[in-house]
């Protein structure tokens, strides 16, 4: 529980941003809600989110505000830069200054890398990250790590393929930094050469001491690996629509590949997923991204409460009492 205490009035812009023992704390915490998922229903009665969007999402935005309805807290925000002031040249300074007048947390995505670091430098109440250019996406991160410790019963000794595009892939390079100071993780990078994971994040591995192999084959790798995190390639960051085309279908998942692979092994996808994954994978109990999907709600509703120093219901219940007098 002091690892949930010390959570409170933080910021979430990077992965690295949590200690080990604190992310555990919130597991251990988004496990509760799961399981009695009422006890937490009034739990930010009276909290407001903001979720500024200046970029699309379907997943992220209505993930963080459900999390907030459901812990019986109110949201406000935009689901597009051009429904807001940024479309007059407001910065992104005074954008989260005037928000923070009107709420207790903002959620910002934003194209641009290092955008949410900035406006985390003039927010007087807590910043998440929901995802800044190719840069971080660390709650797609607390909703990944929170899979693999509910599949696979551990976060260590794992062989992890990241395949698609791990060049522009944010969630690919916020798993990886996350991951790395974890013992006995090795990881294996699929991709074709234009989308292979920069040199920062080779780097990044090396420096937690990971084994990192790269390879163009998803075929040659899948029969030994523990988990297959797939992506999709992300037409959004080509600046020649003839790349795109030339890559998407680099990769494709299907029963045949699934077939190569351990009986115990899971797939992974942070979601959208275009024609990476065939449908025919879904049914596969091996297939976990929709879980993966629902996890990011319950870790979610985790996060708000940490980083609002919101206790669990018994604390809320003595405190009401007492209030009462």
């Amino acid at each position: 529980m002091d690892e949930l205490k010390a959570l409170t009035g933080r910021n979430l812009l990077e992965p690295g941003d949590f200690s080990e023992a604190e992310m555990d704390a919130l597991f251990d915490l988004a496990d509760r809600i799961q399981q009695a998922p009422e006890r937490y229903a009034g739990a930010a009665r009276g909290r407001v989110l903001a979720a500024l969007f200046f970029e699309p999402s379907t997943r992220t935005r209505l993930s963080f505000e459900t999390a907030m309805l459901r812990l019986g807290g109110q949201t406000v925000g935009f689901s597009e830069a051009q429904s807001s002031s940024a479309a007059k040249g407001e910065s992104i300074a005074d954008t989260v200054r005037t928000v923070g007048c009107y709420s207790d947390i903002t959620v910002i995505r934003h194209p641009k890398e290092g955008s949410c670091r900035v406006a985390a430098m003039h927010s007087d109440v807590p910043v998440v990250n929901a995802g800044d250019g190719g840069h971080h996406h660390p709650t797609q991160t607390l909703t990944d790590l929170l899979t693999i410790r509910r599949e696979k019963g551990r976060i260590d000794r794992l062989r992890v393929g990241l395949c698609g595009d791990l060049k522009f892939g944010r969630t690919v390079h916020s798993l990886i930094k996350a991951l790395s100071v974890h013992e006995g993780i090795e990881f294996v990078l699929i991709s074709p050469e234009e989308l292979r994971a920069p040199a920062y994040v080779i780097r990044m591995i090396e420096a937690g001491g990971c084994v990192c192999t790269e390879t163009r084959s998803m075929s040659d790798v899948i029969g030994s690996l523990d988990i297959l995190y797939m992506t999709r390639v992300q037409k959004e960051r080509f600046f020649n629509e003839e790349d795109y085309i030339r890559l998407k279908d680099s990769y494709i998942l299907d029963g045949q590949k699934m077939g190569q692979a351990q009986e115990g092994m899971i797939v992974m996808h942070p979601l959208p997923r275009v024609n990476e994954i065939a449908s025919e994978v879904d049914a596969d109990p091996r297939a976990v991204y929709f879980k993966q999907a629902r996890n990011g709600m319950y870790v979610r509703m985790a996060l708000i409460m940490g980083l609002l120093g919101i206790g669990e219901p018994e604390a809320l219940d003595r405190q009401m009492q007492e209030a009462r007098g």
